[in-house]
């Protein structure tokens, strides 16, 4: 069934530049949402069955688009959170954002069985195609897109190095607290502070965990310009770093 009616506020984000990994991503397309999984009291995953499937590399995202009836569109980026094993769905975590339209509508608005309309995947910058190692830092929803390359890690029992240090201010908004591993630390800033090089070091130059990492970086930008300042202090290459931010 068509979602139901999306009424729009007054603001609206302006997408940014868009890169289609191939022709099919550049088309909309209608997606039923199969699923909702509430993941904190703030972010909610919405899996998404798709008319026309294409694998996607780990790190890339999608735009949801939503049509009013009177025709006024609002677009926003998500990036996936699935891995490419899982054909023929997708799962976008959401972050409710106050006032926003896309997401406010998803959170309080959509059941499952409605359809959106989405385009993707999209962006190659900082995907990971699991050929290198992989050192991941992420905070809050900044943790969305790294979790699809920890699930392609699983999945596919690669045995390249992956590292994820996921920051957040309690376990209670800790996304995907419960999937997390020996490959994970979790930085809980509201006891432990904010992330450190003491949490990096271990990985960078002349570290116990030393690797040729390619390095991912995703959150705010307050977290992406902090967490890539103690990379590159830590020895880090700038041009293996890959930073993804918002807000």
């Amino acid at each position: 069934m068509p979602i139901a009616p999306f009424v729009p506020d007054t603001a609206f984000a302006v997408p940014g530049r868009i890169v289609p990994s191939n022709r099919a991503a550049a088309r909309w397309q209608p997606a039923r949402i199969a699923a909702i999984r509430r993941e904190t009291p703030r972010a909610t995953t919405f899996r998404l069955a798709l008319s026309h499937w294409t694998p996607h590399a780990p790190g890339q995202h999608y735009m949801v688009r939503l049509t009013a009836p009177d025709g006024y569109t609002a677009t926003r980026h998500y990036s996936v959170a699935s891995p490419p094993e899982d054909e023929r769905f997708i799962e976008l975590t959401v972050g409710h954002v106050a006032g926003g339209e896309v997401s406010g509508h998803l959170h309080t608005t959509a059941r499952p069985g409605d359809t959106v309309e989405v385009r993707g995947p999209l962006g190659g910058f900082f995907a990971w195609p699991g050929d290198r190692p992989a050192l991941l830092l992420g905070a809050g929803t900044g943790v969305v897109p790294l979790m699809a390359m920890v699930r392609h890690h699983r999945r596919r029992g690669l045995s390249v190095p992956l590292r994820l240090i996921v920051s957040a201010r309690t376990r209670e908004d800790l996304l995907y607290a419960d999937e997390y591993g020996a490959e994970t630390t979790a930085v809980l800033t509201r006891t432990a502070g904010r992330l450190s090089a003491a949490h990096v070091s271990p990985y960078l130059r002349g570290g116990e965990q030393a690797a040729d990492w390619e390095a991912y970086v995703c959150g705010g930008n307050g977290f992406a310009e902090h967490a890539s300042r103690i990379l590159v202090d830590g020895g880090q290459p700038v041009n293996r770093i890959r930073i993804e931010r918002f807000g």
